[in-house]
Order: C-alpha cells, then sequence, then structure tokens
C-alpha cells in the first residue's frame, strides 16, 4: 500500500475535492475506485461506522469525511500551499460555510433536484436563499480564499460542475447570473484552473448518474 491512499468515486463531488487538495500540495496518492453498490471489504475496514467514501488512508491509519480530510491534509502538509487562513477567526469562519454548503446549500438542490410540483417549488425557492448567503460570503474577493483558493473554494467546488448538472437533470434554475452575480464569476474563474478542471468527471457520465439517482429518489416518494 502506498503512503497516501485515497477510497472514493470519481462521480463524486466529496471525493474530488480531496484529489485536489492533494494535487495542490503536490502530495503524490494512490486512488481506488469504490463500487458503492457493492462495497469492498477494504472501504468496510477502513470505515466501519458510515461505510462511505472518500476516505484517506495515511500509512495505513484512515482518515474519513471530506471536510475533516481537508483539514488533515493541510495540517499535515502545512509548508505546500496553505488551504485554511492563519487568523483564527477567518478559519472557524471557513469551516462554518463550508458546512453550511453542504448541509444547506447542497442537501437543498438534491431535494429541489428530484422533487415535483409545490413542493419542488418551496424546495428551489429555500435553496435560492441559501446560495444568497454565499454570495455575500464572495463580495470583493475573487475566490473565497482571496486571490487564491483555498479550503472553502474546495469544499464549494461542486457548484460550477455537478450543481449544473443538477439543474439540467432536475430542471430549474438555482444559481442564476442576474440573481447571483458574484457566485457565478467564481463558478468560472473557480473551474478555469486547469488543476481543478482536469480533475472534473465527464458530464455525461455525470448526467447519467444523477438522472438515475432522481429516478431512485422520485420512486420512494410516499405518493407513488
Amino acid at each position: 500500500m502506498g503512503e497516501v491512499k485515497v477510497i472514493g468515486s470519481t462521480l463524486s463531488q466529496f471525493c474530488t475535492r480531496i484529489e485536489w487538495a492533494l494535487k495542490l500540495k503536490g502530495v503524490e496518492y494512490e486512488y481506488r475506485v469504490e463500487d458503492l453498490m457493492n462495497k469492498s471489504p477494504i472501504l468496510l475496514k477502513y470505515n466501519p461506522v458510515h461505510k462511505k467514501v472518500p476516505v484517506l488512508v495515511h500509512h495505513d491509519k484512515p482518515i474519513a469525511e471530506s471536510l475533516v480530510i481537508l483539514e488533515y491534509i493541510d495540517e499535515l502538509w502545512k509548508e505546500k500551499y496553505p488551504l485554511l487562513p492563519e487568523d483564527p477567526c477567518e478559519r472557524a469562519m471557513a469551516r462554518f460555510w463550508a458546512k453550511f454548503a453542504d448541509e444547506q446549500c447542497l442537501m437543498g438542490a438534491i431535494g429541489a433536484c428530484w422533487k415535483e410540483g409545490e413542493e419542488k417549488d418551496k424546495a428551489v425557492e429555500s435553496a435560492i436563499e441559501s446560495f444568497v448567503f454565499l454570495e455575500k460570503q464572495i463580495e470583493g474577493k475573487k475566490y473565497f480564499g482571496g486571490e487564491e483558493i483555498g479550503y472553502l473554494d474546495l469544499a464549494l467546488g461542486w457548484i460550477p460542475h455537478w450543481l449544473k448538472v443538477m439543474e439540467q437533470v432536475g430542471e430549474m434554475k438555482l444559481v442564476d447570473g442576474e440573481k447571483l452575480p458574484l457566485l457565478n464569476e467564481w463558478c468560472h474563474n473557480f473551474i478555469q484552473i486547469p488543476l481543478i478542471k482536469e480533475s472534473l468527471p465527464p458530464r455525461e457520465k455525470l448526467v447519467n448518474y444523477v438522472t438515475a439517482s432522481v429516478g431512485y429518489m422520485r420512486s420512494l416518494a410516499p405518493n407513488n
């Protein structure tokens, strides 16, 4: 086993943010693609609690949960491209907004994607309200990390690619260029960075995956 190993899925935004961090730090790693429909013994061994990806294995010690992994990577390889701000308050705020984005923006977008009718309208409205908070955090900056991308940019890196696919499949618009111009500009700047762009999953495969996921979620709805 290599010194650094990532157990993940190439279509997962949570796994891709880990790859971005390792590449920014210049850390070599081995990537093990996990079949989430038939979870391997190695995944169950290293993440027996949640049985989810990503998992970072460093010297045979596993770290789970993507935001936790990002902090671990940043603390371990401090001298190479710092991700979190030095100021304690700014560090705390970056953690807060990363957690907010995962729990409110991403989960809200997923819900809005598969829901239908009046429920969808309410979910879309609620999700947009969450994205408005992110719009305010980018005011006066090129990236959330300032002039260079950082921890929060990686945490929000799903927006330019994954969210666009969710908007397409769910026939909705959450991050509108007119209503959220700063967030849209950030999306454009972020996704054009070569290191970021080269790690994105193929859009067609992502569309197929999200379409299948939406169909599955709708099949579980109480009225079906």
